[in-house]
């Protein structure tokens, strides 16, 4: 009995996939996508992906009511057509958040505060907007998360058993790729396309390896440090022939040109929404701070170079004159040399207060120079009687 129902369900299976032609090559997928797609799937939010060329469908709650409900039908019509993303539970996100800080963290105090976001509320939220404000952790984060990303969307598809292939990964030109596209379901293609079918085909047995989820480091002598380039990912345009047109609607073709594009968390679409949310956050507050003493300082400055270039004031000349004669007047005394306290003083008798009757230099060092003379009570003996 159960093997009857079992070839009665292959029998519709086969039936089913029938309808729609069959695909020469591996799926072409983008893996930006993908990770997009796992990191905003939420209770309101779902996303598929087509099995047969690969495209990805978004489907929320603000969506009208009649073209959902002919999406829900063509997608229980074919079920083996369209894979529902799975959702990142609460203790995944925990679980990502935990392997950076304990592989990537060297910061005690930074690993303290993190460990207490971890375990708040908002957790994924509070812990992007405390990453984007430390920046030498910021780098550290993005390259973490779409390793472990990449390595969750292959054990995934694997789990389903499909063969694929990401664009990124592929060393082709975009000539050959948009003909791969364009003859998806073509048995019969040119030499150059059907060299690029197999070589597809090899580079999609890669993602089944061991390797492929534990992914080790190269041994041997490191290579020499070089300056990082940034590449733009090598990608084609959208071709798509067996789109119904129930689901063109909900088709989700986003142009990401880089990882950095894709937020950790649900809330924000955009890495750009996720910046403007920081606004009005500690970081903007301190380099308001800063804007404004650096606005002070240049005004400082302006005023300086303004009193040192003021000329033909009266009583500018005066004070300067003033200034270096009392300079070398300070040089001199300091430096000994006595001999020139006649000509130092003519020059700054004019500048100088006038004397008091009465009360003259040489009376002041004497003042200054004298003593105070000790006066001590002389002891009487006393005479004892013998």
């Amino acid at each position: 009995m159960l093997s009857s129902v079992f070839l009665f369900n292959e029998f519709i299976l086969v039936i089913i996939m029938a309808k729609y032609p069959k695909a020469q090559n591996p799926l072409m997928l983008r893996f930006r996508r993908l990770m997009d797609a796992f990191a905003k799937s939420d209770d309101e939010r779902d996303f598929y992906l087509d099995t047969v060329e690969g495209f990805l469908l978004f489907v929320n709650l603000d969506k009208p009511k009649k073209e959902l409900e002919d999406l829900e039908k063509e997608v229980h019509s074919n079920p083996e057509r369209y894979r529902l993303v799975p959702k990142m539970t609460y203790y995944e996100t925990k679980k990502f958040m935990e392997g950076f800080v304990n592989e990537k963290v060297y910061d005690i105090d930074t690993k303290e505060k993190l460990g207490d976001i971890i375990h708040s509320k908002e957790a994924r939220e509070n812990f992007l907007e405390f990453i984007y404000d430390h920046l030498t952790e910021l780098e550290k984060w993005q390259q973490y998360y779409v390793e472990r990303s990449r390595i969750r969307i292959i054990e995934w598809l694997r789990n389903e058993e499909l063969i694929f292939i990401f664009e990124e990964d592929m060393e082709l030109n975009k000539d050959i790729l948009e003909k791969l596209k364009l003859h998806l379901f073509d048995a019969k293609v040119t030499k150059d396309v059907s060299a690029a079918r197999e070589a597809l085909k090899v580079k999609s047995k890669t993602y089944y390896l061991s390797e492929a989820l534990n992914p080790r480091p190269k041994r041997g002598r490191p290579p020499k440090q070089a300056a990082k380039v940034e590449l733009e990912p090598q990608v084609t345009v959208d071709l798509y022939t067996t789109v119904p047109s129930c689901v063109r609607y909900f088709l989700y073709l986003p142009e990401i040109s880089n990882a950095a594009g894709v937020t950790f968390s649900s809330r924000f679409d955009t890495e750009a929404d996720l910046l403007a949310s920081l606004r009005g956050s500690s970081r903007v507050k301190v380099d308001e701070k800063l804007k404004e003493l650096s606005e002070r300082l240049e005004s400082l400055r302006h005023l300086s170079s303004r009193l040192v270039s003021v000329e033909g004031i009266p009583g500018i000349e005066k004070e300067k004159k003033l200034i270096t004669a009392v300079s070398q007047a300070e040089k001199m005394l300091v430096d000994g040399v006595s001999e020139k306290k006649g000509r130092i003083l003519s020059v700054v008798s004019g500048f100088l207060p006038k004397k008091v009757k009465g009360v003259g230099p040489r009376k002041v060092i004497k003042k200054a120079g004298r003593r105070a003379v000790k006066t001590v009570t002389p002891l009487k003996k006393k005479h004892g009687n013998k």
